[in-house]
């Protein structure tokens, strides 16, 4: 498979104190990366590295195959679309709007959507199931429906990566699946390149090719869902006990919380 994105390296500061040290990961073309870590292990921070929010202090960014420090910022935008965790808007633009929001980095000089930015950006509502909340206020909108709405504005901008940072917060079990769902059907169908940061651990599992763990910083491990979400790499990161078997439908790895009680039970002769 082909890189579309490799980073070698990579530091990163906030007033002098290391955020990240030495990141060194690859995206595939058409692959789904789950990026799973604890608050502050510097998830966040990546992504907006990656889309070129962000200078690095040191280390090297390659974006199919040339330096990130070569692009030009509109550059970035045509070939990575970020889905951030939160959205605020301060005026209620209907959902046509928003999705149109995705071809400013096609428009040039003259900031008018053309009758092919239209096209494209129903082609996009169309794809994500939100053509039927076109006329909607993006106000009036429930979490899940906002999500694909934007997932829509990413589309909507033709890039090839795409950047989602933890797309199913707050929403409850079904739209955590259709999110997940929608991002595996769009990469498969259209051979998108897609990071994914989530606290969903055992649904990313099942639809990640891959998946880094990072803590303090630093990637712990990277690898295939299996090898990555171990019990012993997640109550080693995560500082909290956990049980981790297989789904029994997606044979992928799940994992369990355990209490103090149920972990000494676990740990009790009998269990042995």
């Amino acid at each position: 498979m082909d890189s579309e994105l490799i980073l070698k390296g990579v530091y990163f500061a906030y007033d002098s104190q290391w955020c990240l040290e030495g990141i060194d990961f690859e995206l595939q073309k058409g692959e789904i990366l789950g990026m799973i870590g604890p608050n502050g292990s510097g998830k966040s921070t990546l992504l907006k590295i990656i889309d070129g929010l962000l200078k690095i202090d040191k280390g090297e960014i390659f974006l199919l195959n040339k330096p990130l420090s070569s692009y030009k910022r509109g550059d970035i935008a045509r070939r990575i679309a970020m889905v951030p965790q939160e959205s605020t808007f301060r005026f209620p633009f209907s959902v046509s709007e928003v999705v149109l929001m995705g071809r400013f980095p096609h428009l040039g000089l003259f900031p008018f959507e053309r009758k092919e930015d239209l096209e494209i950006a129903q082609q996009s509502m169309d794809l994500t199931g939100t053509l039927d909340l076109a006329t909607r206020s993006i106000y009036e909108l429930s979490g899940g429906e906002k999500q694909r709405v934007l997932i829509a504005r990413a589309l909507t901008q033709r890039a090839q990566i795409i950047l989602l940072d933890e797309p199913t917060s707050f929403l409850d079990i079904r739209h955590k699946v259709d999110i997940f769902e929608l991002i595996s059907s769009l990469a498969r169908a259209q051979g998108l390149s897609v990071i994914i940061v989530s606290h969903d651990i055992s649904l990313a599992a099942q639809y990640c090719h891959r998946m880094v763990l990072l803590n303090k910083g630093s990637v712990f491990k990277t690898g295939e869902p299996a090898e990555v979400i171990t019990a012993d790499n997640i109550s080693t990161v995560y500082q909290c006990p956990v049980l981790v078997d297989k789904n029994p439908i997606s044979k992928t790895p799940r994992v369990t919380i355990l209490s103090k009680n149920h972990y000494s039970a676990t740990k009790s002769p009998r269990h042995k």
